[in-house]
């Protein structure tokens, strides 16, 4: 069960990976000094984006406790 565990934390790093990556996007963002339409538009992309990066990370963790249970 120990590879269950190690796919579950590179996943959840592929996660984390993502959210550091939405904060990188947003810092950016908010320096370029958008318009008000164009920085909506880009925020709308990142709140996918975080979302899927969060959701993917929530997972990953759910297989590291599945793979420790069963272990």
């Amino acid at each position: 069960m120990e590879y269950v565990i190690w796919a579950g934390a590179v996943i959840s790093a592929l996660g984390l990976a993502g959210i550091l990556a939405c904060i990188v996007i947003v810092s950016r963002a908010k320096r370029a000094r958008l318009s008000d339409e164009a920085m909506r538009a880009k925020m709308q992309r990142v709140v996918a984006l975080n979302l899927g990066a969060l959701f993917t990370s929530v997972i990953g963790l759910m297989i590291v406790v599945v793979g420790i249970v069963l272990k």
